[in-house]
């Protein structure tokens, strides 16, 4: 059943207050002489109540209790009825006192009465207009089967986000109960929603009553937040989540705001906090550069060096749609007018060249790259020139030009690698390393594993997928991998050029890593949708090049410990600059002759570690243990 929108006239609502006040007025007469007052009483009330009458009108016309919307009775209006009647009342007793003291000694009506009648025809008002929300509530709705749902957090978010779910007529969704980690408020209540504590989760999640579970906490630790969401997708209780506070509208919660947890909220971590005093010394008031500065991780750079204001920011990007985005982003947030944006190949030497005489920049972050293993792995002479010969470019020319800080991006892929495109970029760091130590300029490295949501990892394409209905392609069933937020790597460059001194290879202690079948069955439920009855995942085999775990570290390699607990340096095997120098050119001189049997061969004399896995290129290991074995 459902009932017009259309709003109660304010004239029939101030009329029915003045009904109120009549009667409460009568009854407070008549619980006052226990029903039989005496006819003296009376008349001193009827000739009072032309003055009473007036009084409470002209205080409900001051006090506006005629213009809120019933039906959207809150707390506020409440309290505005509260203060409009206390007035009223007050004024019925200076009035009495004034009579009393100045004039003839007689009260206009007892002060007893008053004070009943202002209790009356306050709980009569408030309980009127509850009792008009909750009818309509009931009548509106078009949802007859309401979904139960749990708030976890009995804080100031939990409070605003029923009170947001009960604004929303529509809604279809109860508030059954809360739950808290705070031990002090299991067993209250919040607007007549019981509270539990999070031990009794599991309990009540297995009754089988909960529908969902959204989690209003704002400062909720990632490992606490997954626990709760893998509690609560146990029992296939849906999650949502209740966004920052400063993404509200205009301060204020809407239902339509709550947001579905995404999977990068199970695999994200507590954040590291770095040095960001010294990293603004770095780069405050300096000339700095970004290659691949409209890619996911470049453009994350951009965004985060823009913070520090820096003289002078140049992006540069061989991509023009991409770079043209993130020129409009930095247009929007107010930096663009310190930042060029450039489109170049760092493949061009000519090209790099003229943009170091350019723009003279201090710091070099060197992001641009190829870094898809199955595309790389059947366009080799790309991946070479792209991030060997473009790296080898872009550092030649800061040692050309002086420039201060070089931080080479790298790849957890780099270690022990299984493919060319990670050979190709252990191949930029050795170079880099190398040329560390015939020049003034720091040649520092970072490594780390895949940033969650960036272009072409497997999260989109795992969302991809389910929105499409399925399957979900996995490689393998055992295959894992290592996560972080594309934030925490940027940080994590950031503060290499600070701390590297020059010639290291700083990583990240990435955790625990992640295996690629359990994050497609949790995507799956996260979706609301279940494993063989609604989509099924597919097992592919491993694409050329690709590892079925990754690792961070060479078998030959150890660590060393920075001041910041989870950023480590690896201490790895120094190369004579000039044998590499020669061993390099001689790799891209291959690139014209399309070989890309030879050009992976040499590739992999320069990375001996380099063993190609699921391959066309896994024969050249053998050719290479045969040789060895010759040789000895």
């Amino acid at each position: 059943m459902l009932i017009p929108n259309k709003n109660t006239p304010r004239w029939l609502i101030f009329l029915i207050d003045l009904v109120i006040c009549v009667v409460a007025f009568a009854v407070a007469y008549l619980l006052r002489f226990e029903f039989n007052p005496p006819q003296i009483e009376i008349d001193l009330a009827v000739r009072f109540f032309p003055i009473f009458l007036a009084v409470r009108a002209l205080s409900f016309f001051l006090g506006k209790t005629y213009a809120g919307i019933i039906r959207y009775t809150s707390t506020q209006d409440a309290q505005r009825i509260f203060i409009t009647i206390l007035g009223g009342s007050l004024v019925f007793v200076i009035a009495n006192q004034l009579r009393y003291s100045v004039f003839d000694g007689i009260y206009f009506i007892p002060n007893s009465i008053i004070a009943i009648d202002f209790l009356m025809t306050l709980f009569a008002m408030i309980a009127s207009r509850i009792l008009v929300k909750v009818v309509y509530l009931e009548l509106k709705s078009p949802v007859r089967s309401k979904k139960n749902v749990v708030i976890y957090g009995a804080g100031e978010a939990g409070l605003i986000t029923k009170q947001a779910i009960d604004r929303d007529l529509e809604s279809g969704v109860n508030v059954i109960a809360f739950i808290d980690d705070q031990k002090n408020k299991s067993g209250k209540k919040i607007e007549g929603a019981s509270i539990y504590h999070s031990s009794k989760a599991e309990e009540f999640f297995s009754q089988g009553k909960v529908d969902e579970m959204i989690i209003s906490i704002q400062n909720l630790g990632p490992e606490r937040k997954a626990m709760m969401i893998d509690l609560a997708l146990a029992y296939d209780v849906k999650v949502l989540n209740v966004p920052p506070v400063r993404k509200w509208i205009n301060g204020e919660l809407s239902l339509r705001q709550l947001r579905e947890i995404r999977i990068e909220d199970l695999l994200g971590r507590s954040a590291i906090k770095l040095d960001n005093p010294e990293v603004r010394k770095m780069l405050h008031g300096k000339k700095v550069l970004v290659t691949g500065a409209a890619g996911s991780i470049g453009s994350e750079l951009v965004r985060q060096i823009a913070a520090y204001e820096p003289e002078h920011l140049i992006l540069f990007d061989q991509a023009e749609s991409p770079l043209y985005d993130i020129e409009f982003e930095m247009k929007a947030m107010g930096t663009a007018t310190f930042c060029s944006f450039v489109i170049g190949d760092v493949r061009q030497e000519d090209r790099i060249r003229r943009l170091m005489e350019a723009y003279q920049p201090e710091i070099v972050f060197h992001a641009a790259a190829y870094k898809h293993v199955p595309l790389m792995e059947v366009n080799p002479t790309e991946a070479i020139l792209a991030n060997v010969l473009g790296t080898k470019n872009v550092a030649d020319q800061a040692v050309k030009h002086k420039v201060e800080r070089f931080v080479l991006i790298s790849t957890d892929k780099a270690v022990n690698p299984t493919s060319v495109m990670g050979a190709s970029k252990r191949a930029a760091e050795i170079y880099c390393q190398s040329l560390n130590a015939q020049s003034q300029t720091s040649f520092i490295t970072t490594r780390f594993g895949n940033v969650l949501g960036s272009n072409g990892s497997v999260i989109p394409l795992f969302k991809r997928q389910i929105e499409a209905g399925g399957p979900i392609t996995v490689t393998h069933p055992e295959v894992t991998r290592f996560f972080m937020t594309i934030p925490e790597a940027v940080e994590l460059v950031l503060e290499a050029g600070v701390m590297g001194a020059g010639g290291e290879i700083f990583l990240f202690d990435m955790g625990e890593s992640v295996r690629i079948m359990d994050l497609a069955k949790k995507m799956i439920r996260l979706s609301g949708l279940e494993l063989v009855k609604d989509i099924e995942i597919k097992i592919t085999g491993l694409r050329p090049g690709e590892k079925l775990y990754e690792e961070l570290l060479a078998n030959e390699e150890n660590t060393l410990t920075t001041h910041h607990s989870k950023i480590l340096k690896a201490k790895v095997r120094e190369y004579p600059f000039e044998a590499v120098k020669l061993e390099i050119e001689s790799l891209v001189a291959l690139f014209s002759k399309q070989d890309n049997q030879a050009l992976v061969s040499k590739l992999k004399s320069i990375v001996p570690e380099y063993k190609s896995e699921n391959s066309e290129f896994k024969s050249l290991d053998v050719q290479a243990a045969s040789s060895s074995n010759s040789d000895d």
